[in-house]
């Protein structure tokens, strides 16, 4: 059983920085068995993969349209995922999700492959 909490979402000005937490607990399963990605999604648009961190090996995956602007980082002791984006634009503004499925490498930002979601964290872009 996996649950996940993202958190820190908000109003964000133009061209500042965000930092989202994704609060992963883990029952009878094991942490570094399950990779940790991020999606966004607007109204009528599809989820949105944004990046992957691998638990195996440490590589994270980022969405080339945003590469630069992403950052995931992870604190294994709190069993928390961050995702920070700096040179947020207005049209950032989403709901931010975190997600998780049972593997130790990233495998691409297909929704449907991840079988655990948080619930999701409104950003907004804007003055």
């Amino acid at each position: 059983e996996v649950q996940l909490q993202a958190s820190g979402g908000g109003l964000v000005q133009p061209g500042g920085s965000l930092r989202l937490s994704c609060a992963a607990e883990f029952t009878g399963v094991f942490f570094n068995d399950y990779v940790i990605a991020w999606f966004r999604q607007t109204p009528g648009k599809e989820r949105e993969g944004l990046a992957c961190h691998s638990t195996s090996d440490g590589i994270k995956h980022y969405a080339d349209s945003l590469k630069g602007r992403l950052t995931v980082s992870r604190d294994k002791g709190k069993h928390t995922e961050y995702l920070q984006m700096d040179n947020v634009k207005p049209e950032d503004t989403a709901i931010y999700y975190c997600a998780s499925h049972q593997s130790r490498f990233c495998s691409g930002f297909d929704p449907t492959t991840y079988l655990f979601w948080g619930q999701g964290a409104q950003v907004t872009v804007s003055w």
